[in-house]
């Protein structure tokens, strides 16, 4: 027997769980032909497998979180057999018609009135008529009573987070333990700008003029060491909603690409979200995040800073505002922003200048 275990998918993953499994028991497979797809933190991998041979046992069920390097497939050791009569023969037994062996009879408790119908739905349930309280005529267990039974026992069952939701709170919840935020909140006028203006290229181009002015925001920050360390390259998050969860990928050196490089990369990063294929490394090593949640709702927010970053910008909802322009009363398009930033790392003084910065090119024309 060959055992093959759970291979190092990269970029610190220690676990993965198992979706769906492309082989069964008793299987031939050749070299690199997909085995089954798991789900790490935040992507869906294909697992290939390593060798041809025959599958002799899965060794994980759809639903179950593996360890990096525990047994994933038995293959049988020696040549893969031949196909012939004998296992045509084998396969139209299996095929065959069966007969149903009969139902083995449901012996009542002693002392509980049920009827035979009653009690064969309560083992069907895995239900002790014992717990019941009865509702029926002189004491009997009715069907309502064993279904109501059931709805009561799981009533307050949790749905048990997985994969990109699993991932999103154990990052919330380090965010929560360890960071200390802050939040400042201003104005962007975007009067000037086009109708068909790309709002997110145009953050981007923000972020990174602020990034100019406020390096220390494009930071990472470690709180045992007491360390923080300046990154020159912008590698950006991009806080994206799914059905499944918050994903973020990561945008490379966004300071260093035209407009049009950009817009090609996100839409490439957007349908790698929606087909959860996004490649791992395009998971990680984010130096600062940016989250337009204004495209769903919401005018201002406390964002969630996930460590080591240290800051998180955040664009609202656009909103027509009447203000005065020239002594005369106006009605602007107004984009409110909120930065959130990590105060044991940040000042107020060099977050005041990011989100000044960011507002100042926000406000020229395209």
């Amino acid at each position: 027997m060959t055992i093959f275990a759970l291979p190092d998918l990269g970029e610190g993953l220690h676990d993965a769980e198992v979706i769906a499994w492309h082989v069964a028991a008793g299987d031939h497979v050749v070299a690199d032909q997909p085995l089954v797809s798991v789900e790490t933190d935040k992507a869906v991998v294909e697992v290939p497998s390593p060798q041809a041979g025959r599958i002799a046992r899965l060794c994980a069920q759809p639903g179950d979180r593996i360890k990096t390097g525990a047994p994933l497939v038995d293959y049988e050791e020696g040549p893969h057999p031949d196909t012939g009569a004998v296992v045509g023969e084998l396969a139209a037994a299996a095929t065959a018609p069966q007969p149903r062996a009969a139902a083995a009879p449901v012996a009542p408790p002693p002392g509980i009135k049920a009827a035979p119908a009653v009690r064969a739905r309560a083992k069907a349930l895995g239900v002790d008529l014992a717990r019941i309280a009865p509702s029926g005529p002189g004491g009997t267990v009715t069907l309502g009573d064993v279904e109501a039974a059931v709805e009561a026992a799981t009533a307050g069952a949790g749905e048990i987070l997985r994969g990109v939701r699993r991932a999103m709170a154990l990052n919330m919840a380090r965010s929560g333990s360890e960071v200390v935020p802050a939040t400042v909140l201003d104005d962007a006028d975007i009067t000037g700008w086009r109708a068909d203006e790309d709002v997110t290229t145009r953050l981007i181009r923000a972020l990174v003029a602020a990034c100019a002015a406020a390096p220390d925001l494009n930071a990472w920050f470690d709180a045992r060491t007491m360390t923080r360390r300046v990154h020159r390259r912008i590698d950006l998050g991009l806080a994206v909603d799914t059905d499944d969860g918050l994903i973020v990928p990561v945008l490379r050196d966004v300071g260093s690409r035209p407009a049009a490089d950009l817009r090609r990369g996100l839409d490439a990063l957007k349908a790698d979200v929606r087909a959860r294929t996004v490649p791992l490394a395009d998971l990680k090593g984010q130096t600062i995040t940016l989250s337009n949640f204004g495209m769903l709702a919401g005018r201002y927010a406390a964002l969630a800073i996930v460590p080591p970053q240290v800051a998180i910008l955040g664009a609202g909802r656009a909103r027509p505002e009447l203000r005065p322009v020239n002594g005369q009363a106006a009605v602007c398009r107004i984009l409110p922003l909120s930065l959130t930033f990590d105060h044991r790392a940040v000042s107020g003084g060099e977050a005041g200048r990011f989100l000044r910065a960011a507002i100042d090119d926000l406000e020229k024309p395209a």
